[in-house]
């Protein structure tokens, strides 16, 4: 993949992760704040801890951070996928967010 289609991908997918987390928002009664700093995604819920995610253009890989440790995440061509343990991004979200939130979350692309 080019540098300019995986910056495009990682934007898509960064929208796609700020979108989740505002649908949750309003659609529960978990509040996750949203901050966006050019490739930087910040999740802050409201106990205070945080997601972050950012893009890693050098490495064409998403990055996430949470409690639980830093995972690395290399596009298969259909997903993002954990180069450790095989598991998809927005389903690893969906584990940290549930954890980090103290209820079940859902992260939908």
């Amino acid at each position: 993949m080019t540098e300019t289609e995986f910056l495009e991908l990682a934007r898509e997918t960064l929208d796609a992760i700020e979108a989740a987390a505002e649908h949750i928002t309003q659609s529960t009664e978990t509040d996750i704040d949203t901050g966006r700093s050019g490739n930087v995604l910040t999740l802050t819920f409201e106990n205070g801890s945080k997601i972050i995610v950012n893009s890693q253009a050098p490495m064409q890989q998403m990055w996430v951070a949470a409690r639980s440790g830093g995972f690395h995440y290399g596009w298969d061509g259909q997903a993002w996928i954990d180069t450790r343990d095989g598991s998809e991004l927005f389903a690893a979200l969906s584990r940290h967010a549930s954890s980090q939130a103290g209820t079940a979350l859902l992260f939908t692309a």
